[in-house]
């Protein structure tokens, strides 16, 4: 289990279509071009695929159709989270992990919780969950920071609690994680900008957004950071980078959607209180596409 679960992950989009309904042929598509194209594992279900405005059923046919879909090809993640402990755990007891590796759990929001209260929250998790466990820490999004310690604590107190998945963008913390962690613990980047260097302090992958639009540009890269080939890497990085920061200027996932609605693999609407990205902003997105997949030579 632990030993697939490493190298680029991709943070799926739930595309839709204009009612808002799910959009299951384009989802196939996405899948397929993902695949295809080198990633290593697949997240469903998380901040990038909208899970906040799904409700059960959707959420359910969701993580079918992508376990029909990928035929074991790759690992499927699945992201049950929440800020309500009790209704986690009720989530985890009830739900169908047929074709699925492993669960994304990402740290309460709003309630902004302390240490403690994380640490209180993760074991309830940890100890009613029939997979393994990566923790979630996106600082920017929960507004509440798990700190080193006690990812470590998690992580040396539950063999269930396999990983984390860092978004913090704090390269200390990060590093002080993978320094001190449990033999075969797994630490993700969850910032697609940070992911080469965190790389260089020892990390085993990446759940990226980016991912969705440029695979093979993005798992090449990880590859060769895997590897410490930085050279090429970093080659890859600078090619990719101002697109990185265009998907993320109005928010995500609208930013990956717009890029996928320009390959022609997704639509970009999102259910509210998201909306699409601004006229400039796609036209941004678009050059970027354009320049990596049709360089110009000198």
């Amino acid at each position: 289990m632990i030993k697939k679960i490493k190298g680029t992950g991709v943070a799926i989009v739930t595309p839709f279509h204009k009612d808002g309904s799910i959009d299951f042929l384009s989802l196939r598509r996405l899948l397929e071009h993902v695949i295809s194209n080198g990633i290593d594992f697949i997240v469903a279900l998380g901040t990038t695929g909208e899970s906040v405005v799904l409700n059960s059923d959707e959420k359910n046919a969701v993580i079918n159709f992508v376990v029909e879909i990928t035929e074991d090809k790759v690992p499927v993640v699945v992201g049950i989270g929440g800020n309500n402990t009790a209704e986690v755990v009720r989530t985890l007891e009830a739900f169908d992990y047929e074709g699925v590796s492993a669960i994304l759990s990402v740290t309460p929001y709003y309630n902004k919780p302390q240490q403690k209260g994380l640490y209180g929250h993760y074991k309830a998790i940890a100890q009613s969950a029939p997979k393994p466990v990566i923790l979630y820490n996106v600082p920017d999004r929960t507004n509440v920071n798990l700190h080193a310690e006690t990812t470590l604590q998690l992580a040396h107190d539950f063999k269930n609690i396999i990983g984390v998945k860092e978004a913090s963008r704090n390269m200390a913390q990060i590093s002080y994680i993978i320094q001190h962690r449990p033999e075969k613990f797994l630490v993700f980047s969850g910032d697609d900008a940070t992911t080469l260097p965190i790389l260089a302090l020892g990390a085993d992958g990446v759940i990226s957004v980016s991912a969705n639009a440029l695979p093979k540009q993005f798992s090449s890269m990880v590859n060769f950071g895997l590897k410490g080939d930085f050279k090429n890497g970093r080659l890859l990085h600078q090619q990719i980078s101002s697109f990185m920061c265009d998907i993320f200027e109005e928010g995500s996932p609208s930013g990956i959607k717009a890029a996928l609605d320009i390959l022609g693999i997704t639509k970009s609407f999102t259910r509210l209180p998201l909306v699409g990205v601004s006229k400039n902003n796609y036209s941004k997105i678009k050059e970027a596409i354009d320049k990596i997949l049709n360089p110009v030579k000198i």
